[in-house]
């Protein structure tokens, strides 16, 4: 089986690669039935010669490879016929942008896996970058404060090494006696309280948030059980949530009373109530005033959310009550930070952390035949048709959707 790591060619270009030059060794000294070759990039975080240095051939033409892995959407043009490739295919929602792609691998005979949908049995994810976009959020999120009330200038985090040197940077800065709630408990969630707590700041439970006061800056984490409820006053749970987000309404406001930074760490699912809607920005109690959505679903769960931000221009405020965008500078704005691909910031831990998920995970389930169903629940395509877990896409593709 012969694997190659194709070039990011989308734009804007993407630094981050599957297997790193070391991962790429270690599923060769694991597997040695496998072949490895990478495309040569200019602009991958790994240079070539890293490669070659652990004696990874690099090749421009990437025809005689069996699987081609990559991270974000091949470009229609760029895509080999008859090959397997894994890639974040931004599909599975039927996402109109993205129907040529489909539609195009569909023609080409490609057989597709995607990252986001390589899942255990149970459903749950075993490749992402979650954890290092909660990371690289909070990071965002605090120098999105810092600028706001002109307290401290962090520098942008595209610039500096990896996760440590965004901690030291965090590390030189004082924060005011503020209140952080952070939201969500899974990769990216965790991923943000790793840099709180690297910060040395006070961890608290929810009653102690909503009720005291403190003399250091301090923070709660929640889930989606602490910040809902449900609509017939029965007590519920967060399995319970998600199984059933209609029969649940938003709690979120007590914490927006109190929270003067807030993190969206959370995942948000189909039919489940907004975190806190416009009118709810709108309110004279609603107190926080800097939002590092690093979930950053559009006109969504959190109301302030009203488009993405880029890595170049990170921040934007929103007037609550215009519901427009300002400067978020404006006493009365709501400064933003929702970069939609935050890992790209830190494209070299970024890059090893999923890879080695995708050496434990997906590598062996092309020489174990497959035995834990891998490759079978992440197959969207094959022999020029939908396969039945994805059938459900077929309207998309047929353009009627």
């Amino acid at each position: 089986m012969k694997f190659g790591i194709i070039r990011e060619r989308k734009n804007p270009p993407d630094r981050r690669v599957v297997l790193s030059p070391i991962e790429c060794q270690n599923v060769l000294s694991t597997f040695p039935e496998a072949q490895l070759t990478v495309e040569s990039s200019p602009i991958r975080v790994f240079k070539d010669n890293e490669y070659q240095e652990k004696g990874i051939p690099i090749s421009r033409n990437m025809e005689n490879c069996d699987v081609l892995l990559g991270v974000k959407e091949v470009p229609i043009e760029a895509l080999i016929p008859s090959k397997k490739y894994f890639f974040f295919s931004h599909t599975i929602k039927k996402q109109p942008y993205n129907r040529p792609l489909l539609k195009a691998i569909l023609e080409k005979n490609i057989e597709l896996y995607d990252h986001e949908v390589i899942t255990n049995s149970n459903g749950q994810r075993l490749v992402a970058f979650g954890r290092y976009a909660g990371i690289v959020g909070a990071y965002n999120g605090i120098r999105a404060y810092g600028l706001k009330f002109d307290i401290f200038n962090l520098p942008k985090a595209e610039t500096l090494k990896d996760q440590q040197a965004l901690i030291s940077e965090l590390q030189k800065i004082k924060l005011p006696n503020i209140k952080i709630m952070l939201t969500g408990r899974g990769r990216v969630g965790n991923g943000s309280r790793e840099m709180l707590d690297a910060m040395g700041l006070k961890k608290v439970n929810v009653a102690e948030y909503l009720k005291d006061t403190f003399n250091e800056p301090v923070y709660c984490q929640i889930d989606a059980s602490e910040y809902n409820k449900r609509k017939d006053g029965v007590r519920g749970n967060k399995a319970d949530f998600f199984k059933n987000p209609y029969e649940y309404r938003s709690n979120f406001f007590r914490f927006a009373e109190v929270t003067d930074f807030y993190i969206a760490g959370h995942f948000y699912g189909d039919g489940a109530p907004y975190l806190y809607t416009r009118e709810d920005a709108k309110h004279p109690n609603f107190k926080i005033k800097v939002v590092a959505d690093v979930s950053c679903d559009i006109d969504g769960p959190v109301a302030s959310t009203i488009k993405p931000s880029t890595i170049a221009e990170p921040i934007y405020g929103y007037d609550p009550q215009t519901e427009k965008e300002t400067d978020f500078k404006r006493p009365e704005a709501i400064a933003v930070m929702a970069v939609d691909n935050l890992p790209c910031e830190l494209p070299r831990d970024a890059s090893n952390g999923f890879g080695e998920a995708f050496s434990k995970h997906v590598i062996p389930a092309f020489f174990n035949n497959d035995e834990n169903g891998i490759l079978e629940r992440a197959r969207m395509t094959q022999n020029g048709s939908l396969t039945k877990r994805y059938a459900y896409l077929q309207d998309y593709v047929d353009g009627l959707e």
